[in-house]
């Protein structure tokens, strides 16, 4: 894929990332968190595995980045889990985010290729990630790329 007339390359993150990365993350509350959610505890919660990941990564995580040129565009977490029926280990894309400049020019499907590519170099038979339910363009995407629902997480605010 490229973005403009340069082509999307996707690489591990470095250290001189962090900011990028970060800024980018606060995006994530765009689509409108459900209404017991505010956006700031959404963009926390993430920035603050983000800031964990950067802290101290663990073998089982990888941080790519998607960049044109020499434009960041985006970037997605990578951590390996545990089946909770099965134990089995897969991978999962724990955070993916575009910036706005980048949504819809290839940058999230370059960085989803990279993550399947990397759970298949880890011999993983599944890869999953999770979604806000209502963010129906992100579930669109993802169901293009052949994902499907599991489970189905319900919530009743007291």
């Amino acid at each position: 894929m490229t973005s403009g007339s340069r082509p999307i390359r996707v690489r591990t993150a470095r250290g001189t990332d962090r900011g990028f990365v970060l800024d980018t993350a606060a995006r994530l509350a765009a689509f409108g968190p459900p209404p017991w959610r505010t956006a700031e505890e959404l963009v926390e919660g993430e920035a603050r595995t983000l800031r964990d990941f950067f802290e101290s990564p663990d073998d089982g995580s990888r941080l790519l980045i998607a960049e044109s040129g020499d434009h960041r565009l985006g970037f997605a977490l990578l951590e390996e889990l545990r089946d909770y029926f099965t134990l089995e280990r897969h991978g999962h894309i724990g955070i993916l985010a575009v910036t706005g400049d980048a949504e819809g020019k290839g940058a999230g499907g370059a960085l989803m290729r990279a993550a399947e590519s990397w759970a298949r170099d880890r011999g993983y038979r599944t890869l999953t990630l999770n979604v806000f339910g209502g963010n129906q363009h992100a579930r669109a995407v993802y169901e293009h790329m052949g994902f499907v629902q599991d489970t189905v997480k319900y919530v009743k605010v007291l």
